[in-house]
C-alpha cells in the first residue's frame, strides 16, 4: 500500500482542529490529529512544507520505519510542533492498517485489556453552589470520577472555570468546550497563589461533605506553583483522598517533584505538555509521578506514547491521557484504542465536544455508565466529513495568560 495523497485539513466548528488525511493507491484512507492549541498553523506549515512531500510514495504499512524516518531525519528532534506532526502521520497510518486488516486498532495493539475506559469529567464553579451543581450535572451524565476546579475569592477570572467571567463577557457563553478565545490577542486572567492555597482545601472539604468519600476527585494546579507551594497543597489535600493532583509545578523543572514527593502522599499526574519519552525519563525512573498525562496527539502518536507507557509500567505508573476538547475526536479515538489495550491504564480525561464538531468528525465510540469504548469499526472508528469541515474555516484563537496583582506575567 503506497501513500499517493496527503491532505492537511483545517476546520473550526467549535474550535480549531488540524487533521492529516492520507490516501493509499488502493483507496484506503487514514486520519490523524495534529491540533496544537493556539499554535495550530505552525503544525500546518510543518506538515505541508516539510512532511507531506516525504510521505508520498512510502509504504503505508511501514509505521515504525516512517516514525523513525520523520523523527531522526529532521535532525532537530522533539518539540510540540514536530511531535504533533509526527503523531498525525503515525495515527493516520494505524488507521489505515486497521482498515486494511478489517480490525479496530486496539486489536492490532494486542487486544483489549479491559471492557471499557473509566473517564473523568470537568466540574467547576465560581462559587461552591455553582460547583456543586456542576458536580451533580456530571454525575447525571454518567461520570464516575470528576475533576474539581474552583473560583478563588478576589480573583476575577482563572483557569478551569467554565463560567469564566472574562470569557462570558467577550462571547456570551460558557467555555465548557474551549477556553481558547477567538480574536487577535489572548485574554488576560489574574492570579494569587496565597489566596488559592488558602481556599482550595476548604472547597474539597465541602465537596467531600456533600458527595461522600467514594467519588474519585481530581484537581489541576496547572503549573502555577513553586515546589514548596506544590508540596503545601498536596499535604493540605491529603485528608480528601484525591485520585490525583495534576501539574503542580512548571513541567520544565523535573527535580522540583523530588521536594513535592518528600512532603505529600497525594498522587501526582504530570505531562500534558510533554512530547517525548525523554521528558519522562527521570521522573519515571525516580518514581516521582503516578500518572502519565500526555496525549497521543502531542507525543508522537500511538507508537511513541505506547513506548512511554510501557516504560512507566515497569514502575507501576499508570496512564491518564490528556483529553479535553483541544484533542480532536481523532486524537481521542487514538487514546481510547491505546488505553483499551495497555495493561497500566489509569483513567481517561473526557470532555465532550460540541455538536458542530460531532458533525465534522463522525465517531463510533460509546459512553456507557462512566466508561468509554472506541467501538469495533476497522481502524480508529472516526471519519472526517470533508464537506462539513469546509463550512468552518480557521479562526485565530489564543489560550489566556496570567498576571499577578503587580503585573508580572505568571504561568497559566
Amino acid at each position: 500500500m503506497i501513500i499517493d495523497r496527503a491532505e492537511v485539513i483545517v476546520t473550526s466548528p467549535d474550535r480549531n482542529f488540524v487533521t492529516l488525511k492520507l490516501t493509499t493507491d488502493d483507496g484506503l484512507t487514514g486520519i490523524g490529529d495534529a491540533t496544537l492549541n493556539g499554535r495550530e498553523l505552525a503544525v500546518v506549515a510543518y506538515l505541508k512544507d516539510h512532511v507531506v512531500p516525504l510521505l508520498l510514495g512510502r509504504d503505508a504499512h511501514r509505521i515504525e520505519d516512517t516514525w523513525q524516518f520523520l523523527y531522526r531525519s529532521a535532525y532537530w528532534r522533539r518539540g510540540p510542533v514536530t511531535m504533533a506532526a509526527i503523531a498525525a502521520v503515525d495515527t493516520a497510518l494505524w488507521d489505515i492498517k486497521g482498515k486494511a486488516a478489517g480490525m479496530p486498532v486496539y486489536q492490532l495493539l494486542g487486544g483489549a485489556s479491559r471492557n471499557g475506559l473509566l473517564a473523568y469529567g470537568h466540574a467547576s464553579g465560581k462559587t461552591t453552589e455553582e460547583l456543586f451543581n456542576s458536580v451533580r450535572a456530571h454525575r447525571e451524565q454518567g461520570y464516575r470520577a470528576i475533576r474539581v476546579q474552583t473560583g478563588v475569592p478576589g480573583l476575577k477570572s482563572i483557569y478551569g472555570i467554565a463560567s469564566n467571567a472574562t470569557y462570558e463577557a467577550n462571547t456570551g457563553v460558557r467555555y465548557d468546550h474551549e477556553p481558547a478565545q477567538r480574536g487577535a490577542l489572548p485574554s488576560e486572567e489574574d492570579w494569587d497563589t496565597r489566596s488559592y492555597l488558602r481556599h482550595v482545601p476548604a472547597v474539597f472539604e465541602a465537596v467531600r461533605s456533600e458527595f461522600g468519600p467514594e467519588l474519585p476527585l481530581l484537581h489541576d494546579a496547572h503549573h502555577r506553583l513553586t515546589p514548596i507551594q506544590a508540596a503545601q497543597l498536596g499535604k493540605s489535600l491529603e485528608p480528601y483522598d484525591l485520585f490525583w493532583l495534576e501539574d503542580v509545578t512548571p513541567a520544565e523543572n523535573q527535580e522540583a517533584l523530588r521536594l513535592v514527593r518528600q512532603h505529600t502522599t497525594t498522587p501526582l499526574a504530570i505531562g500534558e505538555i510533554f512530547n517525548s519519552v525523554w521528558d519522562y525519563q527521570q521522573i519515571i525512573r525516580e518514581q516521582l509521578i503516578d500518572y502519565v498525562r500526555s496525549a497521543v496527539t502531542h507525543t508522537g502518536g500511538i507508537s511513541h506514547l505506547k513506548k512511554v507507557l510501557d516504560y512507566a509500567a515497569q514502575y507501576q505508573i499508570k496512564s491518564g491521557m490528556h483529553g479535553p476538547t483541544d484533542i480532536s475526536p481523532v486524537g481521542m479515538a487514538a487514546a481510547m484504542h491505546l488505553g483499551l489495550s495497555i495493561h497500566n491504564f489509569g483513567i481517561q480525561e473526557y470532555m465532550r465536544h460540541g455538536a458542530k464538531t460531532d458533525q465534522v468528525f463522525r465517531q463510533s465510540f460509546t459512553w456507557n455508565d462512566g466508561y468509554l469504548h472506541p467501538g469495533d469499526r476497522p481502524g480508529l472508528g472516526v471519519e472526517l466529513d470533508v464537506d462539513e469541515a469546509g463550512k468552518y474555516p480557521y479562526v485565530q484563537a489564543y489560550l489566556p495568560f496570567n498576571r499577578l496583582h503587580d503585573g508580572t506575567v505568571h504561568d497559566w
